[in-house]
């Protein structure tokens, strides 16, 4: 069993071109499964009770559903490929209905949380300035921290305000900046040069001059929402949510979401018209004298 998922694991990096956070939760997601099954050795001994087993485990630990549909995913994906091999005769997870997924709205800021947010760094510091281009870039493009961490300097094209994304399984996207976001990251590039230490490609460094990490990021913006006085629960990727929910409110056409966002399925996108219609209800009751 060990050395099945270790193979599986290897074909996810190597020959599908998974990122690297990706791969590691397909990784973690099997450890979980296989310390359920104890002393199981071969994939081939597991069976479609052993799956349900497993999820009603997870249910109990209360587990949200979200990921043990995910989990659940990743067993099939490993029986798919394991069948595929010929290294198993029958898929234990075929059996197995997949459990509803509850319907839960992104959380999202409203436009004045999100320009008090923006404004939070203090400008007239460099570590201000990269924070203010930072928040500003993720807002304007909606990009996930990940492939924030991940620019270089020589993929942002100030001139054409576009910037290059590289997405999951390493699809690449031209994004446009903003025009504020524009102005944040000449105002930052204009000063990182004095975090240098040795030579570094990243666009955003630290104080060290190393590439900033997704984990100190999320750090500052923890910082900045309690300076801007916001009472939500907000990561990096609430500043996702707040792009779309923003371009679609003001007309923009799903499938362009979707391209901005770098979703592989429609599907993914359309969870944020969910966000738009309950809007609607709510102007709806305000505003209707017989509502």
């Amino acid at each position: 069993m060990l050395d099945a998922v270790g193979e599986f694991i290897q074909y996810l990096g190597e020959e599908r071109n998974y990122s690297e956070h990706t791969v590691k939760a397909y990784a973690t997601d099997l450890n979980g499964f296989m310390q359920f099954l104890g002393n199981i050795e071969s994939p081939d001994d597991v069976d479609h009770l052993a799956i349900r087993g497993y999820l009603s485990h997870l249910q109990q630990d209360g587990i949200q559903r979200s990921t043990v549909l995910r989990k659940l995913s990743t067993l099939r994906s490993f029986y798919k490929y394991l069948r595929a091999r010929g290294y198993v005769q029958t898929d234990p997870t075929l059996p197995v209905a997949t459990p509803r997924d509850e319907k839960r709205l992104p959380q999202f800021l409203e436009v004045p949380e999100v320009e008090a947010l923006l404004n939070a760094p203090d400008v007239s510091t460099l570590l201000g300035l990269r924070d203010r281009a930072i928040l500003e870039l993720m807002y304007s493009t909606g990009m996930r921290v990940g492939e924030l961490v991940a620019l270089d300097v020589d993929l942002l094209d100030a001139q054409e305000a576009l910037i290059r994304v590289e997405g999951k399984g390493k699809k690449e996207r031209l994004v446009p900046v903003g025009r504020m976001a524009m102005e944040a990251l000449r105002s930052y590039l204009a000063r990182r040069d004095e975090w240098l230490r040795s030579p570094e490609s990243a666009l955003f460094l630290s104080e060290y001059g190393t590439r900033l990490t997704a984990r100190s990021i999320h750090k500052r913006i923890v910082k900045y929402v309690a300076l801007a006085g916001i009472k939500k629960h907000v990561s990096a990727h609430t500043l996702r949510h707040s792009f779309a929910t923003h371009l679609l409110n003001a007309g923009a056409d799903l499938r362009v979401v979707q391209e901005l966002l770098g979703h592989a399925s429609l599907s993914t996108t359309q969870i944020y018209t969910h966000v738009t219609t309950e809007r609607l209800k709510q102007v709806y009751d305000k505003a209707h004298p017989r509502a």
